[in-house]
């Protein structure tokens, strides 16, 4: 049984690839839209302060941005899972291409992630990936990302986010 079997994705995988109409916001570093197994793929940027291609393919950033992408809607026959490639996915980057000398993973403030969580939702995201690290938490910065999940959820947005 291997990995995709014991969440049950599989079944789900086989029996559909999903369809364009449904869009995924993806709240991580940048992508590398030149990748071969995620060319042609139906990849948006949502605006930020960052770009949401990469600049730099070596940044971690710009690695674990690509990987959650691959993950998602890399083509089939990759070695990606891609576990629904005919859906939209939409890049928000709030991980900036440095590159850690300490192998950080990069992180964000909730502030940032608050306000990718409202963007992704207002270009019309069904579902958030978020795996960020949240740094320099505040109550105010708090209160403001609660705001935004909660604003995520009164649309019918459903979050998933790495634990």
């Amino acid at each position: 049984m291997g990995p995709l079997d014991v969440v049950r994705l599989t079944a789900l995988m086989d029996r559909t690839s999903g369809r364009a109409e449904i869009r995924i916001g993806l709240i991580d570093g940048p992508v590398l839209l030149t990748h071969p197994d995620l060319a042609g793929q139906n990849i948006q940027e949502v605006p930020g302060n960052l770009s949401g291609t990469c600049a730099s393919a070596e940044s971690v950033a710009c690695l674990h941005g690509t990987f959650v992408a691959g993950m998602l809607v890399a083509r089939r026959g990759s070695t990606a899972p891609a576990i629904c490639p005919a859906c939209t996915l939409l890049v928000r980057t709030i991980f900036p291409e440095t590159n850690s000398t300490n192998g950080d993973m990069p992180s964000a403030t909730p502030e940032e992630l608050g306000q990718a969580i409202a963007d992704c939702t207002n270009a019309g995201a069904r579902v958030l990936n978020l795996s960020a690290a949240v740094m320099h938490p505040s109550a105010k910065g708090q209160r403001q990302l609660e705001q935004a999940l909660d604003y995520a959820a009164s649309r019918d947005v459903i979050s998933v986010a790495a634990a």
